[in-house]
C-alpha cells in the first residue's frame, strides 16, 4: 500500500527519501503535529543546520505560512507539505495523520554536488532524531488533550 505521504509529495526525482510513522490515539491536524515537532521558528540549532550548513532559505519570523522557517506549500487537516531550497539542495517535509498514525516523510533533491556531500552526513542524525520527534510530539499533544 502506498503511504499517504507520497500522495502529497511533489518533489520530482528526489535523491533521498525516508518515512517514519508513529501509532497514536492523539487526534490533531497534520499542521499541529508539525508545529509541535519542529516549532514555529527554526530556533538556534535549526538556524545553524538549515541556513548555516545546508544553506536552505528559511525564515526566522513566526508566520501561519511557515513551520520552523520552512514554507507551507500545501495544507489540509490530514496533511501538510513544507518546502525549503538552497542553491544546492531542495527539501520537502510531508506530515500526514491517517488511521491512527502520524507520518513524517523527508525528501531531498541534490541540485549540485555539494548537496550530495552535505545531506548524507546530516541524514545520519536526521534518521536518529525523527522517531523521537514523533514520539515527543505525541506525548506533548496527549498532555494538551488530557
Amino acid at each position: 500500500m502506498r503511504p499517504p505521504t507520497r500522495d502529497w509529495s511533489v518533489l520530482a526525482a528526489p535523491d533521498y527519501v525516508d518515512v517514519f510513522s508513529h501509532r497514536t490515539e492523539v487526534v490533531a491536524s497534520a499542521e499541529r503535529w508539525a508545529r509541535v515537532m519542529f516549532g514555529d521558528t527554526p530556533g538556534v540549532l535549526g538556524t545553524l543546520l538549515f541556513r548555516g550548513l545546508l544553506g536552505l532559505r528559511v525564515t526566522h519570523r513566526r508566520s501561519p505560512d511557515t513551520v520552523a522557517g520552512w514554507q507551507v506549500a500545501a495544507r489540509a487537516d490530514e496533511a501538510l507539505r513544507l518546502e525549503a531550497q538552497s542553491p544546492f539542495l531542495t527539501g520537502e517535509l510531508v506530515v500526514t495523520t491517517v488511521d491512527g498514525s502520524v507520518t513524517l516523510m523527508t525528501s531531498m533533491r541534490y541540485e549540485r554536488r555539494l548537496g550530495a556531500i552535505l545531506w548524507p552526513a546530516v541524514a545520519v542524525v536526521h534518521r536518529r532524531a525523527a522517531p523521537g520527534l514523533l514520539r515527543g510530539a505525541a506525548t506533548t499533544l496527549a498532555h494538551e488533550h488530557a
